[in-house]
């Protein structure tokens, strides 16, 4: 069986609809490293209470990026990890630890990608009068959110939304998105040719 670790920075909401996808067997791998870079992260305390084994590190502790990232990929490899999740992680990973993971680090984005990338996406979509917005998984790369898209859904924009009502929305679309998509690449049945990903049935 596959092994993963989940990256994450804050609430870690999509990792509880990861938790609850593995244990229900709609992903058949196993999760066994949660990674965060905050100390008061609720997504260790979902670790914690799921019987998962964490890391957390503090980003000043370190001279540079990739000075902790080395760090996580020894922690990674003793784990047997073999592919990893970003699910709200905020930190921009170097080229050198994409390199080492390349094609197998997924994140997920609330936007339709490429159009708003970034931390704001879902602000920049109502702002920019959009009447469909939605939800992207796609593969890291080095670019902020440009990597190879695996999966996108749409939702309407309703005219009185706010940012909180429409990111209420797409969080049910990615808690049912993202563990599909897992699945996909546990199975290896994502191709990845430049930049598109083509599903192998």
């Amino acid at each position: 069986m596959k092994k993963f670790s989940v990256f994450a920075s804050g609430n870690g909401s999509n990792l509880g609809a990861i938790i609850d996808a593995v244990r229900a067997g709609g992903i058949s791998a196993e999760l066994v490293l949660v990674v965060s870079d905050k100390k008061d992260a609720y997504a260790l305390k979902r670790a914690e209470n799921a019987g998962i084994e964490f890391f957390c590190f503090d980003p000043k502790d370190y001279n540079q990026k990739e000075d902790y990232e080395r760090i996580i990929v020894e922690k990674l490899g003793k784990k047997g990890v073999d592919f990893i999740v970003l699910a709200g992680f905020m930190k921009v990973l170097t080229p050198y630890f994409i390199n080492i993971y390349r094609n197998k680090i997924l994140n997920i984005h609330p936007a339709l990608l490429p159009s708003f990338p970034g931390g704001r996406g879902v602000r920049d979509a109502l702002q920019g009068g959009v009447k469909f917005s939605g939800v992207t998984v796609h593969f890291v790369d080095e670019k902020v959110d440009s990597g190879p898209i695996i999966l996108q859904d749409i939702e309407s924009v309703l005219e009185d939304d706010t940012e909180d009502s429409l990111l209420e929305r797409l969080h049910k679309i990615e808690y049912r998105l993202y563990p599909k998509a897992i699945q996909l690449l546990v199975e290896d049945r994502l191709l990845v040719e430049g930049r598109c990903v083509k599903i192998i049935n």
